[in-house]
């Protein structure tokens, strides 16, 4: 008997903005977005408990979502277009929309997947995830330039359980926070039917480029080797055979609240005691426990809106956010104050980033200094913020029951959300091998004992 394949693809179509809604437009790369121009796609998973037919989800559910979809496209215009990358750094990249461009939508069913399992906290196969998340289409070449597509979303419905809302981006498009506004904005217009209540109470995204330094462009467009960049643009693919897992990690308030003191107690003259400080603190030294490493690199972007001269809107469209990072021996991460260790270094650099009189570009990486004490052998990342509430995001049915951030896969990083529950909780994502996951679960539930 032959089993079942793991979902069947219903439907394959594309969204454009209502017609003649949006002129032919174009949004030049700043340096900001320039940094993140080879980097690996994003790719966001929600999960939403809406327990409908078949038939419902494709008559009704579906076409709210295209209409609204259609709708929130006519304000947010580079989710729908091309980024253009020419082949020389003379002349900037841009995202480019032109009448009749569209966002491909894949509407799937699941036939094998466990819609509880996918949405529990437990270590889950990452691989299974995979299958919900879209692709970008294919890069184009054409006589003067590379067109590549920045946005897709996939659909998939799960029989009597729910659905869920994978979409994907290329990292130049913008940042958590225009992501942030672009949902917003999507699941205002799919409650309400029409843009009207997102146009009276909701903001409309800022495509100013007030940002300009040419010489960090060019700086950064060499090292995107744009010449080239048709034959090294191949980012990577989810698919295939994987050994990691993902769990789902709560710091309440309470234990972040002991966290905190403990370490104002032990290190009183730390500038920057945080929750988001003693957070990846801690979860730095579990996942360093974990592994046999030699030095270790953490880093998280900081939004930089208003740290600009002047600052910039908090509707400002694109990337505005640079990379805060620190460094150090496994050893130092692994021994009895690996914790307080992770917390020091992290306060320190960020406080630093923060209270820079110079401004914000003096923040651009200093790779020689960085990397003094050698290349890291793990370099880990923090994905998202506390202070964007996407367990907010409400198309109707009321909020996700779970939020992955499944290009954490990537490169091993985490994370980072309110939760769904308490705004004050902390949602932390982790994805590791199987092995060092049975670890990192160890270490992690063994630790808060000492502060609970």
């Amino acid at each position: 008997m032959a089993s079942l394949p793991i979902f069947t693809i219903l439907e394959q179509s594309n969204v454009s903005p209502p017609p003649s809604t949006v002129c032919n437009r174009s949004l030049p790369l700043t340096f900001f977005d320039i940094l993140w121009l080879s980097f690996n796609p994003v790719h966001h998973l929600f999960f939403y408990e809406l327990p409908v037919t078949k038939t419902h989800f494709i008559e009704t559910i579906v076409p709210s979502l295209k209409q609204s979809l259609s709708k929130t496209l006519q304000h947010f215009f580079p989710f729908v277009g091309n980024l253009i990358v020419f082949p020389t750094p003379n002349r900037k990249p841009e995202i480019r929309y032109v009448e009749g461009d569209s966002v491909a939508l894949t509407i799937a069913e699941s036939c094998t997947l466990d819609f509880n399992d996918l949405t529990g906290n437990h270590p889950r196969d990452c691989g299974k995830f995979y299958h919900l998340i879209p692709p970008l289409p294919k890069a184009a070449k054409e006589s003067d330039h590379v067109s590549i597509p920045v946005f897709s979303i996939q659909v998939t419905f799960f029989p009597n359980c729910g659905i869920s809302i994978g979409m994907t981006n290329h990292h130049s498009l913008g940042d958590a926070t225009t992501r942030f506004c672009f949902l917003k904005a999507w699941t205002s217009i799919a409650r309400s039917g029409t843009d009207e209540s997102f146009l009276a109470n909701g903001t409309l995204p800022v495509y100013d480029r007030v940002v300009k330094y040419p010489k960090l462009e060019e700086s950064y467009l060499n090292n995107a080797k744009v010449e080239t960049f048709w034959e090294d643009y191949q980012p990577p693919s989810l698919f295939g055979l994987t050994d990691k897992v993902r769990g789902t990690f709560i710091l309440t308030r309470t234990v972040i609240s002991r966290l905190k003191k403990w370490v104002s107690t032990q290190l009183p003259n730390l500038p920057y005691v945080s929750s988001f400080t003693v957070s990846c603190g801690y979860i730095w030294s579990c996942i360093a426990k974990s592994r046999n490493d030699e030095l270790e690199l953490f880093g998280f972007a900081v939004d930089c809106r208003v740290r600009m001269d002047p600052p910039l809107p908090v509707a400002y469209f694109g990337n505005c956010v640079l990379p805060c990072v620190a460094t150090a021996k496994t050893t130092l991460l692994t021994g009895k104050d690996g914790f307080l260790t992770a917390a020091k270094l992290i306060g320190e650099n960020l406080h630093k980033m923060l209270t820079d009189k110079d401004g914000v570009v003096k923040d651009v990486w200093q790779l020689d200094e960085l990397f003094s004490q050698g290349m890291p052998t793990t370099m880990m990342g923090v994905a998202g913020t506390p202070k964007l509430k996407f367990y907010d995001m409400d198309f109707g049915w009321g909020k996700p029951k779970k939020h992955e951030t499944i290009s954490i896969d990537y490169n091993d990083s985490i994370s980072l959300s309110a939760c769904k529950q308490s705004k004050e909780d902390l949602e932390i994502g982790v994805c590791l091998s199987a092995t060092e996951m049975e670890d990192f679960v160890r270490m992690f539930h063994d630790g808060l004992e000492a502060y609970l």
